[in-house]
């Protein structure tokens, strides 16, 4: 980012935007749960959603590093007069603890692992929700205003936190560190590889490289590919923390851990927008399955991240060729520019629409790297890497370097224009290579002019490479033509997706049975609200022009013949990132007229009838379905199932768990159980468990089902009629599923509150 200043157009309207929601934001609100953690009365109340819940204090940190980079950015005064008082609160608030603990929750969680005998799950540890996930955004934090703003009592703050971690995980043996690294702990691997950076205090790089988690890391550096079923944004801060330590170790082990995993995500699992993961896990490889829960933001931030530091290694124009689709079709699409609210999931389910966090009352973790993508928009339109000038995106900003004596200017309309100026302001007829991708989806020949005469250049990796002894005054002007081209999915056969250059071109489907609102306190609360039917396209995949007219050149706006099917439908297509407030469809079902006449989408045809009778649904095992619907649980243990793609919750011998579960007052409905078919009798060391347990609402028995080899291979679901009593003038009721002593549940995939039998 040295010295890169935004000019005007999309990136520069999307940064003020963000911009603003930080300098609004509320500093003593965001170190309330801090002064509650050390038994202090805060200055004022803490915000709502998570900010309310154990993984309080992380979107403090998520701020810190968005107002220091925006600073840096923008140099707007008021952000630094509000992280000049963050750091004086927080200061205060770490004086309360002698080991110079800081966070928005209690250490307790983390003196029980410091004892070596504790709790973990995936997503608990010591009791306490993602622990080291939630103080992790505090340590990155402070070291980001240390970086970008040079504030020393940033880098005090976070050496006192340093080094209570180090105190307390020095008792630990491998065995029961590798342990406690089942729980999501963000990056933390990368903090102290920053801080070893920062010091040199090799306590720091020990620290950085015991968060080495094996049962993750080891496979991939094997190159084995492991990751369907992972929690998708629990595994990319763990890579970028290697990616961090091949820098500062040169361990080959880091770096081909790091570009292996790069290439599994995005080449199998990543979708036409650049973002990736369903329900917020990785899916089976070579698959792109649509749904309301796709494409979590935070993934996308981070495999941002992550692309900058391979790049630097392999100076490849591939790399940001796919940061270029992310950054414009997810980051940028993921901002409201009406309010400056940001997207958790971005759905890619057809007739679907995009839901945005609320102002005071969400937090989500994607609020908090939302907070942050504004800030870093000028993070890499330029780079100055070994003495050689890149230019990787086509963003209007400039860039200056005072030890190279040169300023340099950028101006264009791109994407609705294909026509890029490069001015320099300031030159000393300094010697140096310039180097501007060729991206992958150039139409034709990508001309250059160099003071109005054609420029003999070379090409290395996908850039355009070319030397001179710069000049004041020195124009280079270039092309990128772009046409509209046709992307497929990976999975099958119909489902594709248009794009104009690198830009998605999402359809327009406006209002139809719209919410009320779709900036929201709950991310979930809309997954089931009815879909409408989305037509197929029945046309000729081959040559595009023939029925898809662009009618706005100026905002990039198309428009199809009638060829949405069924009823001769003209469809209106536009970029994804300027769709907000609407109904829209990324994927088409694409085919040819003899093709359409067989066609039938039993997928889309169950997905619709399933939202129309769905009122809650839980999916085990998955973070934030458990989380929101407040799983209580004793004996119970989640897992994944590669045989069906899906995971599940189980719980033995005298075990049980529970889920809180929206109902409909006074309506007939059902609860419907998904299971798996070649279960029965579970026989462990500890005795033999048959699959016979009892399912509750609000503690109120209302079947005992067994379980035992039912339909061999084949998931399958039971449905459990709902006495209407026991939802008499209630919002929602408590599900459980409960074993006996020597008895077990059976795994459960599925947990649906449902109008009608499934």
């Amino acid at each position: 980012m040295e010295n890169t200043k935004l000019l005007n157009g999309l990136f520069k309207q999307s940064q003020e935007k963000g911009k603003k929601y930080l300098v609004d934001l509320d500093v003593d609100r965001l170190m309330a749960p801090c002064y509650e953690a050390v038994n202090q009365t805060p200055k004022k109340e803490r915000y709502g959603g998570w900010e309310q819940q154990s993984i309080a204090g992380h979107s403090l940190g998520h701020w810190l590093s968005a107002a220091a980079v925006m600073y840096h950015a923008t140099e707007d005064v008021k952000l630094k007069e509000k992280l000049i008082y963050a750091l004086e609160e927080m200061e205060k608030v770490q004086s309360n603890d002698p080991d110079g603990y800081l966070s928005g929750f209690p250490r307790k969680c983390f003196d029980e692992v410091f004892s070596g005998d504790f709790e973990v799950a995936h997503f608990s540890l010591g009791g306490s929700w993602v622990p080291w996930y939630s103080i992790h955004k505090i340590y990155a934090g402070l070291i980001d205003v240390y970086q970008y703003t040079g504030m020393e009592k940033a880098l005090q703050i976070v050496l006192g936190m340093a080094d209570w971690a180090y105190k307390g995980l020095s008792r630990l043996t491998h065995d029961q560190f590798q342990r406690m690294l089942i729980c999501e702990f963000g990056g933390m691997n990368e903090v102290f590889a920053d801080l070893y950076k920062i010091t040199e205090d090799l306590r720091y790089l020990e620290l950085a490289e015991k968060f080495y988690h094996e049962a993750i890391l080891d496979p991939l550096s094997e190159e084995k590919d492991e990751l369907e079923g992972k929690h998708a944004n629990t595994q990319i801060p763990k890579v970028i923390g290697v990616a961090k330590l091949y820098n500062i170790t040169g361990k080959e082990k880091y770096r081909k851990i790091a570009e292996y995993f790069w290439e599994q995500v995005v080449k199998y699992r990543t979708y036409v927008i650049g973002g990736n993961s369903i329900r917020e896990h990785f899916g089976l490889e070579n698959t792109e399955e649509l749904g309301v829960l796709t494409t979590e933001t935070c993934n996308t931030y981070n495999m941002l991240l992550l692309t900058e530091l391979i790049f630097d290694w392999n100076r490849q124009a591939k790399y940001y060729d796919f940061y270029e689709r992310g950054l414009y079709n997810h980051i940028l699409a993921s901002q409201d520019p009406e309010s400056g609210m940001k997207t958790y999931f971005v759905s890619s389910e057809p007739g679907h629409f995009k839901v945005y966090h609320s102002h005071d009352n969400s937090f989500w973790c994607c609020t908090g790297t939302g907070m942050e993508n504004p800030a870093r928009y000028n993070s890499r339109i330029f780079q100055l890497l070994d003495e050689s000038f890149y230019i990787h995106l086509f963003i209007p900003a400039t860039w200056k370097s005072n030890r190279h004596g040169m300023a340099v200017k950028q101006e264009t309309d791109f994407p609705y224009s294909n026509r890029v100026t490069l001015t320099v302001e300031e030159a000393n007829g300094l010697e140096m290579e310039w180097r501007i991708r060729e991206p992958y989806w150039l139409n034709g020949e990508m001309t250059i002019t160099l003071n109005g005469e054609p420029l003999d250049y070379t090409m290395k990796d996908g850039y355009v490479s070319f030397v001179r002894g710069w000049q004041k005054g020195d124009r280079i002007e270039f092309h990128v033509p772009m046409n509209l081209h046709l992307y497929r999915a990976k999975d099958t056969q119909y489902k594709s997706a248009l794009l104009y250059g690198p830009i998605v071109l999402a359809g327009a489907l406006g209002r139809e049975n719209f919410p009320e609102s779709d900036i929201l306190d709950d991310h979930l609360a809309l997954n089931n609200h009815p879909l409408i039917e989305v037509p197929s396209l029945v046309a000729n995949p081959n040559n595009l022009t023939e029925w898809i007219e662009i009618v706005d050149k100026e905002r990039l706006l198309f428009e199809t013949k009638a060829i949405g099917q069924p009823g001769n439908r003209k469809l209106k297509l536009k970029p994804f990132y300027d769709i907000h407030h609407e109904r829209y469809t990324i994927y088409w079902n694409l085919m040819k007229d003899e093709e359409y006449k067989s066609f039938v989408d039993k997928d889309a045809d169950r997905k619709v009838y399933l939202q129309r009778i769905t009122v809650d649904q839980v999916t085990p095992h998955e973070q934030q379905p458990e989380v929101e619907h407040r799983l209580l649980e004793s004996n119970s243990h989640s897992d994944y199932l590669n045989v069906v793609h899906k995971g599940y919750r189980m719980a033995k011998d005298n075990g049980f768990f529970s889920y809180e579960m929206k109902v409909e007052k006074d309506l007939p409905m059902y609860l419907a159980v998904t299971y798996y078919g070649s279960e029965g009798t579970l026989f462990e060391p500890g005795g033999h468990f048959v699959r016979d347990f009892n399912i509750k609402l609000d503690g109120e028995v209302i079947a005992n089902q067994i379980v035992e080899f039912e339909k061999p291979g084949e998931l399958f679901t039971v449905n459990y009629e709902i006495p209407q009593e026991l939802t008499k003038n209630k919002d929602s009721v408590r599900v459980e599923f409960a074993a006996e002593a020597n008895k077990a549940t059976a795994s459960v995939f599925e947990v649906r509150i449902v109008k009608e039998k499934i």
